[in-house]
């Protein structure tokens, strides 16, 4: 009889919270009409518009005798899912004297039932915008595989850059005997292809001083597993990366005695991204460089670094898919301290119909999606989005973004193949850091539509603006002068480690009186490509340069002070005294 009592009463309170509720409710939506018809919400706030001026960027290309062209064989109508992913270029001083150097991958086509590779250049920068091939002279035109990206280090420490290429199949590296000539010690140094390799990047990752290796496989696809695929509106197009199966990413231990030992397996690396671009830099502020891996349409992967060990927490950290939980279509990848919170974001571009992400470092190991305040939720989701870059382009402190896009499908709905590039404004807007698109300031180049694939940022004339080298799919590589601020301030520093051990990993920071700039040295980055590896930190018009800091990798920190404005500084680990480059 008590619980039956109980019961009744129970359902009675529940009968009078719901009518409390409700009544509740309805006082809410009363109230909140007669808000609104009262006082109306205010709109939305729109963006200032973009000013007229001058553009940031004068096209080099015509007189610079830089004519080549990344081919993908699409011309052979296999529609195979090869010919979506394009190549990169890397900026590299091969002879050491003080110019970047260009070196492009060339691709490939078919030639019957087989893969042919199509021959790859290297570009000597010979000063005033003028540029040499030299690809015969440097021993680099024996490579014959289907080539797609490029990464640059030191890997044996003896003071000149090597490089690396990567493709279908085969990974090749090059060492650089004198300045002039490369060979080629692929086999001899333990480093093995049958993959289909991207993206790579080198960092020491083990505190010996020599750089370990990460490579980006892609996926399963073959000329034995080449799905026919219905396009939208078509008979056939490029099957989707779905169709296929993830391949394990590779990662090479140095040995420091010019040979390298595959420690895929002993790192427990995630066998679930089809990888297409990679960045090495230090992501906690550890000290130790951390990698952070692109997928495309699989989870994006973060591991960091635990004294040599590899913990992966893509998911943990925030930074494996979009606000919604769901993995995207990303691509090229850049990290850079955008809102001077003295730690490096994360920058990804990714597919038609996705927003490119922006995961702001909170510290602890932590990132926050913030692609919406920032402003880049905004920009076209037309576009397929590969290479990019942060870089402070009108050298006002605040690093920017630049973006090169271009269609993976040959008859993509709702979109084109030939895309435009995109130049994002680092700005303040309504009390926070945003990116605007500026691309209508960029230049003539921003008006050409092409199908965008990598870009590399340096600075090619010695000038202190960070010039770009964008490399399209069967169109020409492109040059761009950086003319943003006709007399911009700014100071830069070339890092050498102690017995030219690497430092991708290391943090620099310059303070101002205007404010604490940090800049970050990386391995790998943007999409298949490699940059200029100097730091470079725009002034503005009036900053005064103080204390310089070096946090050098798996080392100590180092201050320098004094260092003059408008010129490149030589900082060498252990030595107190900067000097001027050259």
């Amino acid at each position: 009889m008590n619980t039956v009592r109980k019961f009744r009463l129970s359902w009675l309170l529940f009968a009078c919270a719901v009518v409390v509720v409700v009544g509740a409710g309805a006082v809410w939506f009363v109230n909140r009409d007669a808000d609104a018809k009262k006082d109306p919400p205010a709109p939305l706030a729109k963006d200032p518009p973009v000013p007229d001026g001058p553009a940031w960027f004068r096209d080099m290309t015509a007189d610079s005798n830089l004519a080549f062209t990344h081919r993908n064989g699409e011309e052979e109508d296999r529609y195979t899912i090869l010919e979506s992913v394009g190549g990169g270029v890397a900026l590299i001083d091969f002879d050491g004297d003080g110019l970047l150097d260009l070196f492009i991958p060339g691709g490939g086509t078919f030639e019957g039932d087989k893969l042919k590779g199509l021959p790859c250049k290297l570009f000597k920068n010979l000063g005033g915008w003028k540029f040499e091939d030299v690809t015969a002279k440097s021993g680099l035109e024996s490579i014959d595989f289907y080539s797609h990206g490029c990464a640059v280090a030191d890997y044996d420490r003896d003071g000149r850059p090597d490089l690396l290429v990567t493709g279908f199949g085969k990974v090749a590296l090059f060492h650089n005997e004198d300045g002039k000539r490369f060979t080629d010690v692929t086999a001899k140094s333990g480093i093995h292809g049958g993959a289909w390799a991207t993206s790579a990047g080198f960092a020491d990752l083990t505190g010996n001083g020599y750089p370990d290796l990460y490579i980006c496989n892609y996926c399963d696809w073959s000329l034995a597993n080449n799905p026919v695929c219905k396009g939208k509106g078509a008979e056939r197009d490029v099957c989707s990366p779905q169709r296929f199966k993830p391949v394990l990413h590779t990662l090479y231990h140095n040995n420091s005695d010019g040979t390298f030992k595959d420690v895929t397996k002993e790192q427990g690396l995630r066998d679930d991204g089809c990888g297409l671009g990679v960045i090495l830099a230090d992501l906690n502020a550890d000290g130790m460089p951390d990698i952070y891996v692109a997928n495309d349409a699989t989870n994006n992967h973060l591991y960091f670094n635990r004294k040599g060990k590899l913990e992966e927490k893509g998911r943990l950290a925030g930074v494996a898919m979009d606000e919604h939980g769901l993995y995207n279509g990303s691509m090229g990848v850049d990290a850079a301290d955008f809102d001077r919170t003295g730690r490096p974001s994360i920058f990804v571009t990714n597919f038609q119909g996705e927003i490119h992400a922006l995961y702001n470092n909170m510290g602890k190991e932590r990132f926050y999606y913030q692609s919406h305040p920032t402003g880049l939720a905004s920009l076209s989701r037309h576009f397929v989005a590969f290479g990019t870059v942060f870089s402070d382009f009108d050298s006002d402190g605040w690093e920017d973004i630049v973006i090169v896009n271009g269609h993976a499908l040959r008859h993509p709905e709702g979109s084109s193949l030939k895309q435009l590039p995109l130049l994002l404004r680092n700005i303040e807007l309504r009390g926070r850091r945003s990116f605007q698109d500026w691309s209508v300031r960029g230049g003539s180049f921003f008006g050409v539509p092409a199908v965008g694939r990598g870009v590399g940022v340096g600075d090619l004339d010695n000038d202190g603006a960070p010039d770009l080298v964008v490399t399209n799919t069967n169109s020409p590589a492109v040059l761009l002068k950086n003319v943003a601020t006709p007399a911009p301030r700014w100071l830069g520093v070339r890092l050498v480690g102690k017995k030219n051990r690497d430092y991708a990993g290391a943090t620099v920071t310059l303070t101002t009186d205007k404010g604490v700039l940090t800049r970050f040295a990386k391995g790998g980055g943007s999409y298949l490509s490699a940059g200029d590896r100097r730091i470079l930190f725009g002034l503005g018009p009036d900053a005064q340069p103080g204390r310089l800091t070096v946090r050098w990798p798996w080392g100590e920190e180092q201050h320098f002070d004094n260092l003059e404005a408008n010129a490149y500084w030589e900082l060498r680990e252990g030595e107190a005294l900067a000097r001027r480059d050259k």
